[in-house]
């Protein structure tokens, strides 16, 4: 199978939660985002039809598994116990153990 990938690389943490604050269909204030191999990383769907072309948006760091509130205002997050309030952004942070995408994707950096 052939994947396309293509990359948007930020200088921190909070610059990619922005985007992905900005980015996000209206109402939906919690997002999927992944620590793996000393990037914080997500990937949107380019071509949804086919599967075969993303978007990888990454900075290098790490983030701890759980729940970030991002408060687009201050440009400043903090991990949190819940998913609280409505007029925040929400990062769920996962660490998968294996990311055939994400492997794919940091070889071609």
């Amino acid at each position: 199978m052939f994947m396309h990938i293509e990359y948007e690389e930020f200088d921190s943490i909070e610059d990619i939660f922005l985007y992905m604050a900005a980015a996000a269909p209206p109402m939906k204030n919690t997002m999927p985002i992944n620590s793996y191999k000393g990037f914080i990383m997500a990937f949107i769907p380019l071509s949804p039809s086919s599967g075969d072309s993303y978007l990888m948006i990454y900075a290098k760091g790490t983030l701890e598994t759980g729940i970030y509130e991002f408060d687009i205002n201050s440009k400043s997050f903090k991990k949190v116990s819940a998913i609280e309030r409505a007029d925040k952004n929400y990062f769920i942070s996962l660490t998968p153990k294996r990311n055939t995408i994400a492997d794919e994707a940091i070889k071609n950096l």
